[in-house]
């Protein structure tokens, strides 16, 4: 096996990188923590600049060839001590391996792709693990993308990297729209914009979810912006037992686009 170069302290620059990565911002590149969540990259076509792996673990099958895979390609590649994995990896039982890569191109037009597109907007959620789920349950349910419209949480920082389990490094997603630009465009592409409230709207089980649609789902708290709620062209209610008041934003998008899956497969 290769002899890769082995980093031994914490002050080492390549320290600096990955925590920078995992602050995230502007121009920083995605923190990809975990086997499965650089497996996936490597599976998508991403560019990766640099790995790093738990010394003992490359003696593993799965992480050495993995790892020497990307050697092959030119990736950056380096072993670490378990002092120096606790500062790389950002969860709290530090991960085999973690990586530094490109951001995925931006969805812009790709979600209108499809003639009869289902997008997903989340308006406002900010926690990172939700968004992370319902970018999952978007590529899952056959969603032609998801628009993470501000002040949603960063879909490329690591904390929802994980929660979409790789599903964000091939989803096409857009970041840089309001909800109101969102809603905009959606409409443009002869979508019809569809809120998720938790009373007062259309039965779940009664809406048709058949044409082209934009799912509005709300962050965690507020939920939907009252203009929001008003502007779109239907709103739609999940039947809930009391005194369950809301569920869950994830659990929310989940419901709605898979009805409207079911609906255009019937």
């Amino acid at each position: 096996m290769t002899a890769f170069r082995r980093i031994t302290s914490r002050q080492n620059p390549v320290v600096a990188r990955v925590r920078a990565a995992a602050r995230g911002g502007a121009g920083e590149p995605l923190l990809l923590d975990g086997l499965h969540l650089v497996a996936e990259a490597a599976a998508a076509g991403l560019q990766m600049r640099l790995v790093v792996a738990r010394a003992e673990a490359v003696e593993r099958d799965d992480v050495g060839e993995l790892v020497a895979r990307l050697d092959r390609a030119g990736v950056e590649v380096a072993t670490a001590s378990a002092a120096v994995m606790d500062a790389l990896s950002p969860v709290r039982s530090p991960s085999v391996l973690v990586a530094l890569a490109d951001r995925p191109p931006g969805g812009g037009e790709r979600l209108y792709a499809s003639a009869r597109p289902t997008v997903a907007i989340a308006c406002g959620v900010q926690d990172p693990g939700n968004l992370g789920a319902i970018v999952r349950v978007a590529e899952a349910s056959g969603a032609a993308g998801l628009v993470a419209a501000r002040p949603s949480a960063d879909p490329f920082g690591w904390k929802a990297l994980r929660g979409s389990m790789g599903s964000a490094l091939r989803l096409p997603i857009a970041t840089d729209d309001t909800p109101e630009e969102a809603v905009a465009n959606a409409r443009r592409h002869g979508c019809r914009v569809v809120a998720a409230v938790p009373r007062d709207g259309r039965s779940l089980f009664d809406a048709d979810l058949r044409a082209p649609i934009a799912v509005l789902i709300g962050g965690e708290g507020p939920g939907l912006d009252a203009d929001l709620v008003g502007a779109a062209d239907e709103r739609v209610t999940i039947p809930m037992e009391a005194p369950v008041e809301s569920l869950n934003a994830a659990v929310t998008a989940a419901l709605l686009l898979y009805e409207a899956r079911r609906q255009r497969e019937r």
